[in-house]
């Protein structure tokens, strides 16, 4: 007898584990039982899978950590594999682009894990229904979690932590705090509350908890430095009228086109980590092209034009020819710029200890002085701004 390779060993339903499988010269098997034997063509037969398989199946998780190892596997008919995976890809991805899913979730861990466990199943696997996902697999997956977090809560009691409050804004105008606990373990999330009623900060909880101390976000009290600057009245109404001039350029394609042929295809507006750093960064980018905004607006494309003649027309062109209106972007710049460079220090990947972020803060008061040539008097009321937060 001809012993067979263990993957093509099956116990189905119950089957009698005596029961033999030979394979003849021919292609093929014989199964014998009992007093008879069929002769049956192997092509036909599926494999299926069974109790055994849940025992010696290797963990989803675990197979795709191998295989970012550099761990690899055997395959019986590479050519026919790539086929299947491509169209079993082309499937998958046709389903992406009718959902609306976004297309960077490939890249999670779980999702390998997911093709991986079905790939484990095989054929024929009937897919989660509605209710599934939405009832008692949500509440599994609630139960892993709450379980995650007992690992969590131990490290909490041993080495402490930091309760971690984000405010927000919905659609609805709600206001919103999201609250995480952080350790050396890592960041949880735990729960969000509608604090539309309250003050969207942290004093509360030290009024009720002693033993709490509130340590505001560097990031959100840099975007609070330049938002109190932004309400100085000269730097006020120069950021209006830079908005007023970036709306009307890009509100008309065709003067778009024009503005990038005066600009070598530079833009004016510059989108930053917060609202605030976003409206000095965009004066920053129209001062950059101060020569060629004047050059567009005193040329004779610009003075044929259908916009020269509009009020709001006008009224931009002239902010640009204002020399006013550029001697307070400069202003505007100069005790902004040291702030956002500390801003991009403080909100990159790698976050800066404590004690330096202070000292890049004491060195952008440095720089704003240096700007003003050390004159006190023009930059005493931005330090006070500064000071406070």
């Amino acid at each position: 007898m001809n012993l067979l390779p263990s993957d093509e060993i099956n116990f189905i339903n119950g089957e009698n584990e005596d029961d033999a499988m030979e394979v003849n010269n021919r292609g093929k098997r014989v199964a014998s039982a009992g007093n008879g034997s069929v002769s049956v063509n192997s092509s036909k037969m599926q494999k299926q899978k069974g109790l055994i398989d849940l025992y010696f199946t290797p963990r989803p998780e675990i197979v795709v950590q191998k295989r970012k190892e550099g761990g690899k596997q055997t395959t019986i008919n590479d050519a026919c594999k790539k086929k299947l995976r491509g169209r079993a890809c082309a499937t998958f991805a046709r389903w992406m682009y009718d959902a609306g899913i976004a297309f960077n979730t490939i890249k999670y861990d779980s999702f390998a894990e997911v093709i991986e466990a079905i790939g484990h199943y095989g054929p024929g696997m009937k897919p989660p229904s509605y209710h599934e996902v939405r009832v008692p697999l949500l509440r599994k997956e609630l139960d892993n979690t709450n379980a995650l977090m007992n690992d969590h809560r131990e490290e909490w009691s041993k080495f402490g932590c930091s309760l971690m409050a984000d405010g927000w804004t919905d659609k609805r105008g709600r206001t919103l705090l999201n609250f995480l606990v952080n350790s050396p373990k890592g960041t949880m999330f735990i729960e969000s509350i509608d604090t539309s009623s309250f003050l969207k900060d942290g004093k509360m909880l030290e009024k009720e908890h002693s033993h709490l101390y509130w340590t505001p976000c560097a990031t959100y009290c840099l975007d609070l430095m330049l938002e109190d600057i932004g309400k100085i009245l000269s730097i006020s109404r120069t950021m209006q009228r830079a908005m007023e001039l970036n709306s009307y350029i890009y509100m008309r394609p065709k003067l778009l086109n024009i503005m990038r042929n005066f600009t070598y295809k530079k833009e004016l507006f510059r989108p930053a980590k917060t609202r605030f750093a976003t409206c000095f960064i965009t004066l920053s980018s129209i001062h950059k092209q101060k020569n060629n905004l004047r050059k567009m607006f005193t040329s004779e494309e610009w003075n044929r034009s259908k916009w020269a003649k509009e009020e709001a027309g006008k009224r931009v062109a002239s902010y640009v020819l204002m020399p006013s209106f550029w001697n307070n972007i400069v202003f505007s710049l100069k005790v902004s710029g040291p702030l956002i460079s500390v801003l991009r220090l403080v909100d990159g990947e790698k976050k800066p200890p404590m004690g330096y972020i202070y000292a890049a803060k004491d060195r952008a008061k440095e720089a704003i002085a240096k700007s003003f040539g050390e004159v006190e008097d023009k930059y005493k009321d931005i330090f006070e701004i500064i000071d406070k937060r």
